[in-house]
């Protein structure tokens, strides 16, 4: 089988610990060449996974890699409209991690691109392919619980990364709810199937930042009477990570991390919960690895995209009304 040969650009923290490792045990996988602002950095990383070749600049790599398939982008954000519009007009498919884009309107510019060019974005939305999220979605949609009504989504934890420029507005596009709470915002939408958006109200803090808020409260109303609502932060005064997805219906409940099941029957509540169950640490290490492996698959024409660009346009129109909302201090209706 021919391999599907890839470009990296963007060479933190992210790409180190998850991109690279997974795609070197890839045996369909030929990582061709890698990209990043320090070049002494590009170089070393090409060693060390057998790239071919390194670069400080994407049109170059692009222009002397015309063999490449797909891109996998994991800049900083506001980078990421230029590089995903540059690697879309060479005809590569992409991954970028999330957020796609720092607003409505450059994820729009991008997804526009790809159709233009028609190529293939996938956005880094991970969370989507940890075992306990998928299993939970698939009991879910299997009406185990019965109708859906409302989800309660969270993650506190600290920041992502200490690179200055997550704290800078102009750079990131946001604070936590764009670092983590787009995540959790993807994962409600991506379990209700997507419903159409009735209001969304936000209070965003900024006890340790100036820039971009540090916690972020957020409830969305749906047409359909559900309520979804979000809490992440950075600051918050406690101890350890939290992250849960709680999801309840009439006829039962549903929550991960750890992942339990309960469905009413004949009057009576039942643990209906699979007794085989990944570690945490597993979780979130197998999910980078599935949804690498289903990009992969993606770009040879195996099946079509999960966390497609179209997905990351209906998750920002939300997005842009959580920050509105937080800075008038008003609900925000959508037509």
């Amino acid at each position: 089988m021919a391999k599907t040969k890839l470009g990296i650009v963007g060479l933190g923290g992210i790409a180190q610990i998850m991109h690279l490792p997974v795609l070197s045990r890839m045996d369909d996988v030929e990582i061709v060449s890698v990209c990043d602002s320090e070049i002494s950095k590009a170089k070393s990383i090409a060693s060390k996974y057998s790239a071919g070749k390194y670069y400080r600049d994407v049109d170059k790599m692009l222009d002397e890699n015309p063999e490449l398939s797909a891109v996998i982008i994991a800049t900083q954000t506001n980078t990421h409209k230029d590089i995903a519009q540059k690697c879309l007009a060479a005809e590569k498919d992409i991954l970028v991690e999330r957020p796609l884009g720092r607003n409505l309107k450059e994820t729009k510019e991008i997804v526009d691109c790809a159709k233009k060019y028609k190529r293939k974005i996938m956005v880094g939305m991970n969370n989507r392919f940890r075992n306990d999220m998928m299993m939970q979605r698939t009991f879910i949609k299997a009406k185990e619980i019965g109708e859906v009504f409302y989800i309660k989504t969270g993650w506190v934890k600290p920041q992502s990364s200490n690179q200055r420029w997550i704290l800078e507005k102009d750079k990131a596009g946001g604070g936590v709810f764009l670092d983590n709470g787009i995540a959790m915002l993807d994962l409600g939408l991506w379990i209700f199937g997507f419903p159409e958006v009735k209001s969304v109200s936000a209070t965003n803090y900024f006890h340790n930042t100036k820039s971009v808020e540090d916690s972020s409260i957020v409830m969305i109303k749906f047409k359909n009477n559900a309520t979804f609502t979000i809490e992440v932060s950075w600051s918050l005064l406690r101890e350890g990570e939290l992250f849960y997805c709680n999801v309840y219906g009439k006829e039962g409940s549903s929550s991960i991390n750890p992942l339990k099941i309960y469905k009413r029957m004949d009057g009576y509540l039942y643990n209906i919960t699979p007794k085989k169950l990944d570690t945490p640490s597993n979780l979130f290490k197998k999910s980078y690895e599935y949804e690498l492996k289903h990009f992969v698959s993606a770009v040879r024409g195996n099946h079509n995209i999960i966390s497609s660009g179209e997905d990351a346009i209906k998750v920002m129109e939300i997005v842009d009304a959580v920050y509105k909302s937080s800075k008038t201090n008003k609900e925000i209706i959508f037509k």
